[in-house]
């Protein structure tokens, strides 16, 4: 069975020819950044030192011919060939998170906009769901598909789980959430997995930090904020937060309220790039990542912690990388990958 060493640091482990690296390191309980686990969103993505990998299907745009040209790689869609050695740039232990399947009952619908609903569960009386702020869930559908969808809430207020979800039309999930067909009702069972994803706080560094949401993409900085504000941490931070209307922002008083309970450490700015004369709109235009640059021409010094629309987190790692001087290894990125778009 091929052997897998992760660089720096040495770690290894055995994967067998038909699992993918990333799916062998979270059983031997290593910890890798990774996202969408079907070769979507890039989070996974890394360097290839020795040994040769195949590579599963993925979108091409995810991981370029350049890049793999290169050395690149997509640990969620590569089995190794041989032994081989890798560089991940952030490898943890996973500690005491441990993935679970568990059932969980409705508990309360709110739909804040006309495409956002704010959806709370209940998990059994005897279980608790020990994740870090940032991670997401997956609902198990009866058809054997996956919805990933971030957990909103910081883990020390955990008696509902919190998600926010925006309607997709034509989406398996969203279109019962939403009450097109067969709709999804309070207190109906569901089941999950989770937690998943490596888009959580990263303790060990006390660099201050951007926060870049796109829509709801806001769902998993709130936790983050939250566990923050929670725990005392006094890292400086400003949140940036783009979408094409204003109300698009349905939280934006939470995201203010933070603001003034914490000036000079965090500041909020919200920015919208298709406002109309009705919206009457007085802050920041344009696309939200540039909002950033605008502010932050050298983010050299900075953690950028990114989620949303994959189209903007792939422009803020690109643009931030090669003209604002973030070191690559400093972006963390969770990027909603809609289902049909990974399985095209």
């Amino acid at each position: 069975m091929p052997q897998i060493t992760l660089e720096p640091g040495g770690y290894r482990f055995e994967c067998a020819a038909d699992e993918t690296i990333l799916a062998a390191a979270l059983r031997a309980g290593y910890l890798i950044p990774y996202g969408c686990k079907n070769g979507a969103c890039g989070s996974c993505k890394g360097q290839l030192i020795s040994g040769e990998l195949r590579h599963a299907h993925y979108q091409p745009t995810t991981l370029p011919e350049k890049e793999r040209a290169q050395g690149k790689a997509l640990f969620c869609v590569a089995h190794p060939q041989s032994d081989v050695t890798i560089e991940a740039r952030d490898v943890r232990n996973s500690g005491d998170i441990v993935v679970k399947t568990m059932p969980c009952r409705i508990e309360h619908l709110d739909r804040v906009t006309d495409d956002v609903m704010i959806l709370r569960f209940k998990l059994p009386s005897s279980e608790r769901l020990r994740y870090c702020a940032g991670q997401y869930i997956d609902f198990l559908l009866k058809d054997g598909k996956r919805r990933s969808f971030s957990i909103a809430n910081a883990p020390h207020d955990d008696a509902l789980i919190e998600l926010h979800i925006r309607h997709t039309p034509g989406g398996l999930f969203t279109d019962r959430l939403f009450g097109v067909v067969n709709p999804i009702k309070e207190r109906e069972i569901l089941r999950f997995e989770g937690p998943q994803g490596s888009f959580f706080l990263r303790d060990d560094n006390e660099k201050p930090i951007v926060f870049l949401a796109s829509g709801t993409g806001f769902a998993p900085i709130k936790a983050i904020v939250e566990h923050m504000i929670h725990t005392g941490n006094r890292r400086k931070a400003v949140l940036y937060w783009g979408g094409r209307r204003p109300r698009d922002l349905y939280l934006d008083h939470l995201a203010q309220s933070w603001a003034a309970k914490l000036p000079g450490q965090f500041s909020y700015v919200p920015v919208v790039s298709d406002a109309g004369a009705e919206d009457a709109w007085s802050g920041r235009r344009g696309f939200v990542h540039r909002a950033v640059m605008e502010d932050f021409p050298d983010l050299s010094a900075f953690q950028v912690y990114a989620c949303g629309a994959p189209i903007v987190i792939d422009s803020a790692r690109a643009d931030f990388v090669s003209h604002c001087r973030l070191p690559e290894a400093e972006f963390f990125a969770d990027s909603f990958t809609l289902a049909a778009t990974a399985a095209a």
